[in-house]
């Protein structure tokens, strides 16, 4: 079936196909200039770290919603193994993983999503193929590192935890930033807090996974118009889910990273964080989240690091 005339019209608004140049593969991360980066610095004062990413354990948020997205599977290949032989002498244990690209905190690349067989700057959904992501993968990331800006939804709206299914919007993004006394400016990172973590902090993993509150058809106009870099949210869909359209799984993906060629993260641990900004009211803050550049990767994992 057809993306009705309302998705296409709002596409045609946010489009970014082109303003980089024909051939480029990043999207948005291209506002992460230079001046960009050094606003991040300029945010840090007292030094105090937050590590965002949760842990990568068997115990992770994927319980087979998406096929083959599993949590980390660890297993031992040496145990204490001595390297010439002679176990006075050094000895090594090894581990090996196996795990989804994106089974827990990660950015999506922009060759995650398509439709229409094209992805981000009108390459062809083709490009994607068993050997992985030929364009926007998530090797052309580069270095994601600037002025994060925690955008407590939540918290502006007076709740602990915003219910299941509520769809953000451009105005619940303003008064996030009111709340914040911060003004979002082109090549800032967006971490958009819905409380939703505290259900898996909580041990229900099912409840974390759906209904999930998140970002809305009635936040895309918002992102592209403040010409936000990267946005990511404290859940596992990123957008609101059951979504606002009946007949579109997901369209804030399409929007986001094929036509804005924004890159999207999920599951981002924003509560210790947003603790933190509520006691001494500063909510901006370097962020330093470059992805694994898992060649021709979809996703990479990534352990981001708010710094104020």
């Amino acid at each position: 079936m057809p993306l009705p005339e309302e998705f296409h019209a709002l596409a045609r608004k946010v489009n970014n196909w082109g303003r980089w140049g024909p051939e480029d593969e990043r999207g948005t991360l291209n506002l992460l200039t230079d001046e960009a980066v050094r606003r991040g610095a300029a945010s840090v004062r007292s030094g105090k770290r937050f590590p965002l990413a949760i842990p990568l354990s068997q115990n992770g948020p994927q319980v087979g919603f998406i096929p083959g997205r599993i949590n980390p599977i660890r297993t031992m290949i040496s145990l204490n193994e001595p390297l010439t032989g002679d176990p006075t002498q050094v000895c090594f244990s090894d581990d090996i993983f196996v795990m989804g690209a994106q089974a827990a905190t990660h950015w999506d690349a922009l060759a995650h999503a398509s439709y229409d067989g094209r992805i981000y700057n009108g390459f062809g959904s083709a490009t994607v193929t068993a050997a992985g992501a030929a364009r926007c993968g998530v090797d052309k990331a580069g270095p994601v590192a600037g002025r994060g800006v925690l955008l407590d939804v939540a918290r502006a709206k007076g709740v602990e935890r915003l219910d299941g299914g509520y769809a953000i919007t451009g105005d619940d993004l303003d008064a996030a930033a009111d709340l914040a006394g911060v003004a979002v400016e082109p090549g800032d990172i967006a971490l958009v807090r819905t409380g939703q973590m505290r259900l898996l902090h909580g041990g229900d993993r099912m409840a974390y996974l759906y209904p999930v509150a998140g970002l809305s058809l009635r936040s895309v106009e918002w992102m592209r118009g403040h010409d936000v870099a990267a946005a990511a949210t404290d859940t596992i869909v990123f957008e609101v889910y059951p979504g606002e359209l009946p007949d579109v799984e997901l369209p804030v993906h399409l929007l986001h990273l094929v036509e804005m060629g924004m890159t999207q993260g999920q599951n981002f641990d924003l509560e210790d964080l947003a603790a933190d900004c509520a006691d001494d009211g500063v909510y901006t803050f370097l962020l330093a989240a470059t992805p694994e550049p898992l060649t021709g990767g979809l996703g990479g994992p990534v352990a981001p690091l708010a710094i104020k």
